[in-house]
């Protein structure tokens, strides 16, 4: 909504006891003066409070960080956001409990969720301050400074995630011992990358930001084989933060170049290939990822120098696998159909190693068909490593199509001779086989 600001409260206070607050906390009736009527007076002293924001400038959209923090206990409170130029204005933006146990929401004016009160049983606690959860920032990534300060894998290659909501964005720059990593992409559920030993997918070093409703869960995780990920155990992500825009998803974290309490860890010193994959979420777990992952066009070492990497959806021996079919029934097997259809008269009585012209040219590449056929039938199962349960209809598809290419040279082999009275039986077969198999492999 143009114009509204939304706002996150955190209290983070070390917490000795509990005492149960004068009231309980429903105080609607003073969000227009936000004056307490408890029947005691004011102070007129010093607070011994302190509110605080993580971030002075901000847009639409944008999440900010409150922090209520003191010297000293306090049994209740009222938070309200107001517009800045008319400060007798109603509340505005929206408010993110993070721990509805001790803290509530309001609505004030016309806006839901726009104020932020104590429950029945408030916390008394004192001004030590405890590790704060994940923060959440106004991030703003940008390919400037990739090949320079960072190393950076775009996709499409040169966008900018600061002006291209559509840009795929991984970075990641050393920092001492630790290396700072940034990741940013159009997904309703989740992005994520893995630092990868070869281009399989599988035993990678994982790291995911899944949307859960309106916050983002951050976190280190391990893929063995084709399994769901196996969150870590031990938490190795510092100084993280993230932001939710525009079907967005935008995530930042540290992490240890060395993280010895975790084999599952990859040591940030060595190479590794770099995937980036992005997919649905439902309930904060991941599904498959939508598309073929980003997969870096070559290693690269983690905490080494700053560099652009190129990366591809598509690898090896899949792009292998493309250019062999369309080879085989684009270009061969359309050509020896078309010799077979519109060639025969043209060369009634010339031969080619005792066979007419035309059937040799056609039997020659229809059977480039079927090889070229059968090896690109096989390199899917090589890649994948077996069959592959998510791809489809593409797979049921390739078997049939190697079936009746298969078929083929076995029913000409068996074909009856051309006076027979069976030949019509052989020559709709074999046309009706071939035909359906050109299609289906188009």
């Amino acid at each position: 909504r143009a114009g509204v600001h939304i706002l996150l409260l955190l209290v983070q206070t070390l917490c000795l006891t509990s005492v149960a607050a004068f009231s309980n906390g429903k105080v609607t009736e003073a969000c227009g003066s936000m004056m307490p009527k408890h029947g005691h007076a004011p102070n007129t002293t010093h607070a011994p409070y302190t509110l605080s924001v993580n971030v002075t400038e901000f847009s639409s959209g944008d999440y900010i960080q409150v922090t209520i923090s003191g010297t000293t206990y306090f049994e209740g409170f009222l938070l309200e956001a107001r517009n800045a130029s008319n400060p007798d204005s109603d509340a505005v933006g929206s408010f993110i409990l993070t721990n509805p146990k001790t803290t509530q929401l309001l609505q004030c004016g016309h806006t839901p969720d726009s104020a932020v009160s104590h429950t029945m049983y408030i916390t008394v606690c004192f001004g030590i301050e405890t590790p704060p959860p994940p923060p959440i920032n106004a991030l703003s990534f940008s390919s400037v400074g990739c090949g320079q300060q960072k190393s950076c894998l775009l996709d499409p290659v040169g966008c900018d995630p600061e002006k291209d909501p559509s840009c795929f964005f991984l970075s990641f720059a050393p920092k001492g011992q630790t290396v700072v990593f940034e990741l940013s992409g159009p997904s309703d559920g989740y992005i994520a990358f893995a630092l990868s030993h070869d281009t399989w997918m599988g035993d990678d070093d994982m790291y995911l930001c899944v949307r859960d409703d309106s916050l983002v869960d951050v976190s280190a995780a391990y893929v063995k084989g084709r399994s769901y990920p196996q969150e870590a155990s031990e938490n190795v992500l510092t100084d993280v933060a993230w932001r939710l825009a525009d079907g967005v998803i935008q995530c930042q974290f540290r992490r240890q170049v060395l993280v010895p309490q975790d084999p599952t860890r990859f040591s940030l010193d060595a190479q590794y290939y770099l995937f980036m994959a992005y997919g649905e979420a439902e309930n904060g777990e991941v599904h498959r990822h939508d598309r073929q992952p980003l997969i870096s066009s070559q290693q690269s070492v983690i905490n080494g120098p700053a560099e652009i990497l190129n990366g591809s959806r598509s690898p090896l021996l899949m792009k292998f696998h493309s250019v062999l079919m369309l080879i085989a029934w684009m270009l061969a097997g359309s050509t020896g159909t078309f010799l077979a259809s519109y060639f025969k008269p043209d060369w009634p009585e010339r031969t080619l190693f005792g066979q007419r012209i035309w059937f040799q040219v056609h039997r020659g590449l229809m059977i480039l068909t079927v090889l070229l056929t059968c090896v690109a039938f096989t390199l899917p199962f090589i890649y994948r490593g077996g069959w592959s349960k998510h791809a489809g209809a593409h797979p049921y598809l390739g078997c049939t199509v190697l079936a009746l290419a298969l078929l083929q040279p076995i029913m000409a082999t068996l074909r009856p001779p051309p006076d027979s009275s069976r030949r019509w039986v052989f020559n709709w077969l074999h046309w009706g086989a071939g035909t359906v198999a050109e299609i289906m492999a188009g």
